[in-house]
């Protein structure tokens, strides 16, 4: 254990961001040099709070099954280098999730139960990024080779997460990338503001040097057919990610100016690095809506603030959660309440309970506003309440409404793979699709999800495709929560 009275001395404290009117006018990380640098003056003391539970349900929050009691112990006590260890044990890329993470490991924290919670996240990111400061963080290459080759289509989380631990394994790992550069959306998905590339740059670096092959700008269906990587590769593994945007299809959908949030995030990702982008979909001096209050939408805030908005509203259908933990989520499940994002500090306003009925446009045929209703709950369905309906004015619409599975032209078409019943793709408990040879991990198989979800999917599937090459395994598979026993 930590500091055995720390939870009950020392109270929570987070990273400090950097003052709102200095982060708006440029793209720089929110958090001064990183969130990990920005909590290191009291990071021993955060540390110190846990209290190293009987049952540490922090685990259980944790799809990971981070060892979060014991890299806390070895934080307090100084022990930089073993926390690391313990950190990497169970997680490829904790500088990922501690910036992108909305911490299930926290909200089943059992200090949480009747006070504030231990800072599980920044404890987190602290000792990554301190490791990397500080060089530990090496390339780990494998002891032989098995003559095995793997081929990883999409480099998300999880197909990064696959790669690497396939790599370890001593296989021959390929990943491919449509974009012209790797990473998936933790590239050109994610903002600058919540992090920054070089991050993601550097883990590349290391996997390189393990032996890890990337191939970017190759579309797999087009390019090259799934029947070409089965007769190229002895597996091939699907992260193709959950790309197929959900759409409104109400009247005024087709007037210009209204936009998925993954064509306009994108862009402003390739500009803040630099890149040139013709045509550009820009919030400057406009009235935007973002449809959609989820964290896609939380970027297209802070992207928008950015880039010079006149204003910014928010709309969300579900009505505002309460501040406070319901009482139909109880503690350890990760509960729906009022969160507010760094880009929800630094503009905007975020409306609840609304839904758009239709789009209005001018003369021109660009959108120009939207006519919404307040809603209420009916038989299971969101109904409009008579007498809300309003106008609200916009140049700029962004829609941010999630994503409904991966998308079925191209290499899913072309090997045949069944899909479940929600559109993604079908795999059994062994990541193996109905395409021998073919597994599927991340949200193409498990549908949108969380960036620790990816990466503990990608974990899981490669230690099934080793053995599944091998006979055997040796690569550790996360025991994730829905498949642990209940604990009582």
């Amino acid at each position: 254990m930590a500091d055995p009275r720390g939870f009950m001395t020392t109270p929570r404290q987070v990273a400090e961001r950097r003052p709102i009117e200095e982060r708006i006018h440029d793209w720089h990380e929110v958090y001064p040099g990183s969130p990990g640098r920005a909590l290191l003056p009291i990071i021993s003391q955060q540390a110190g709070r846990c209290m190293d539970c009987g049952i540490p349900f922090c685990h259980s929050g944790c799809p990971l099954g981070n060892l979060i009691p014991e890299w806390n112990d070895m934080v307090w006590r100084d022990d930089w280098r073993g926390a690391l260890d313990r950190l990497h044990a169970t997680n490829n890329f904790p500088e990922f999730t501690g910036r992108l993470c909305p911490a299930p490991c926290e909200t089943a924290c059992v200090v949480g139960i009747n006070r504030d919670p231990v800072t599980i996240k920044n404890v987190e990111v602290a000792i990554i990024d301190r490791a990397w400061d500080d060089r530990r963080v090496i390339a780990q290459t494998p002891e032989w080779h098995s003559g095995k080759t793997v081929a990883v289509v999409g480099s998300g989380p999880a197909g990064l997460a696959a790669a690497q631990q396939l790599t370890r394994a001593g296989h021959t790992v390929v990943v491919y990338e449509r974009a012209d550069a790797i990473g998936g959306l933790l590239r050109y998905g994610i903002p600058e503001f919540k992090m920054e590339k070089e991050v993601l740059d550097r883990r590349l670096k290391q996997m390189r040097l393990e032996g890890t092959v990337f191939k970017a700008g190759v579309n797999i269906g087009a390019e090259l057919t799934g029947e070409d990587l089965l007769d190229r590769f002895d597996a091939v593994v699907l992260a193709i990610g959950s790309t197929v945007a959900r759409d409104l299809p109400v009247p005024g959908r087709e007037s210009a100016g209204i936009h998925q949030a993954m064509e306009y995030l994108p862009q402003a990702n390739r500009v803040a690095l630099g890149q040139e982008v013709p045509d550009q979909i820009l919030a400057t001096g406009k009235d935007v809506v973002i449809i959609g209050g989820g964290d896609t939408g939380a970027d297209c805030l802070g992207t928008a603030i950015r880039q010079g908005a006149r204003s910014v509203t928010q709309l969300e259908i579900m009505p505002m959660p309460s501040e406070d933990r319901p009482t139909t989520q109880p503690w350890p499940t990760y509960p729906m309440i009022y969160r507010v994002s760094s880009a929800h500090e630094e503009a905007g306003e975020r409306v609840y309970s609304v839904s758009t009925s239709a789009f209005e446009s001018d003369a021109e045929g660009r959108v120009s506003g939207l006519r919404v209703s307040e809603v209420a709950m009916v038989n299971g369905r969101f109904e409009p309440v008579e007498g809300t309906e309003q106008v609200i004015h916009a140049q700029l619409v962004l829609l941010a409404m999630g994503f409904v599975g991966p998308e079925r032209a191209g290499v899913v078409e072309q090997l045949g793979l069944e899909l479940d019943p929600r559109g993604n793709i079908a795999r059994d408990e062994h990541y193996a699709t109905s395409a021998r040879r073919v597994f599927a991990c991340g949200d193409a198989g498990r549908g949108q999800s969380l960036i620790v979800w990816a990466i503990a999917e990608g974990r899981s599937c490669a230690s099934e495709v080793d053995a599944f090459l091998q006979g055997e395994t040796q690569l550790p598979k996360p025991i994730l929560p829905t498949e642990r026993p209940l604990m009582v």
